[in-house]
């Protein structure tokens, strides 16, 4: 189908979204990032930051960048809104629209921005990191943008969204899993509940998805494949912290290397995905969606080999130092 056919069919769930909306946690039923650190309104605050410090400074170098770049990340949430309100069919036309598509966004948007408020306060209060360095990173990444790929095409935006939920969940589950370990049960708790979230939001994606691919199943075949040809680009791709131009590659390996997120987590999530939506089940396909089925069937295998020879680079690389940690190399 056309674009112009693809942002129909995508208006036509409207009604599908709505009904999608308690994917959605009310103000009243949601954490928020107060309920994480200590109350500063009370007499026995300083005493509780000292035992929140005394949790954190357990937490080794290399699990604090990854912990940073995950919060900067989340930081950059202005850029990853305004991206989706790039998608034809599903943008908010005037900032306060009651359609179906307005109210996920607005909504979800609001859920998201809680994550980096609670990272960046948590990482303030331990007093682990360099927060103007990680300030500054903030800012650039903001400044500098992401572009998804996705072309304002709903059907290629919904499935980066649905991917990227996932691998963020991926990461903060795991850091989560990391800082236990490390002994700050707090910032467990943190990455925890974030991961949680983050679970919610992939679900809402993959039904949104899951409904173009019953509606229009050669289409959404198509939109999977051009996706996946192109990469999932991370959304903090563009991160610089004024100085190390190679900033966003540096902490992807760090986070490989901590199996925070890994190649092999990308072809899992890949895996998931082609299951979920029973992407090599489908049926009465144009001849071109059949041989981006097939493509997209053997895409997996194909990644797995490839991967052996990018994992090793990873493993072999030299230390590398970073501003977030006070020039420390990990």
């Amino acid at each position: 189908m056309s674009l112009a056919e693809r942002i129909e069919i995508t208006k036509a769930m409207d009604g599908f979204v709505r009904e999608q909306l308690g994917l959605l946690k009310t103000v009243e039923a949601s954490w928020q990032p107060s309920d994480f650190v200590p109350n500063s309104s009370q007499e026995d605050w300083f005493e509780r930051v000292k035992e929140f410090r005394q949790k954190a400074a357990g937490i080794p170098d290399d699990v604090l960048v990854v912990l940073v770049g995950s919060m900067v990340t989340e930081e950059a949430l202005p850029s990853y809104q305004t991206s989706f309100n790039r998608l034809e069919g599903v943008k908010d036309a005037n900032g306060a629209s009651d359609t179906g598509w307005a109210q996920w966004s607005r909504g979800w948007t609001a859920e998201e921005n809680r994550h980096g408020d609670l990272l960046n306060r948590y990482l303030y209060l331990t007093g682990r990191v360099d927060m103007r360095s990680v300030e500054v990173t903030i800012q650039h990444l903001i400044r500098n943008g992401f572009d998804p790929k996705h072309d304002s095409d709903p059907y290629n935006g919904l499935i980066y969204a649905a991917f990227q939920e996932r691998a963020t969940r991926y990461s903060h589950a795991k850091i989560a899993h990391l800082t236990r370990g490390a002994g700050d049960s707090n910032l467990g708790g943190i990455c925890g509940t974030i991961a949680g979230d983050e679970a919610r939001h992939e679900e809402a994606y993959k039904i949104f998805v899951g409904k173009i691919v019953e509606v229009d199943p050669s289409g959404a075949v198509l939109a999977l494949r051009l996706m996946m040809e192109r990469m999932i680009v991370m959304p903090a791709h563009t991160m610089y912290d004024g100085q190390n131009k190679n900033l966003f590659a540096e902490f992807s390996i760090v986070a490989q290397r901590l199996g925070v997120y890994t190649f092999q987590d990308y072809i899992q999530i890949l895996d998931q995905f082609l299951e979920q939506w029973k992407i090599a089940a489908l049926t009465q396909l144009s001849s071109e969606a059949a041989a981006a089925q097939e493509y997209l069937c053997r895409l997996p295998a194909m990644l797995r080999r490839r991967t052996a020879f990018m994992e090793g680079r990873v493993k072999a690389g030299i230390p590398m130092g970073f501003l977030w940690i006070n020039g420390r190399k990990v």
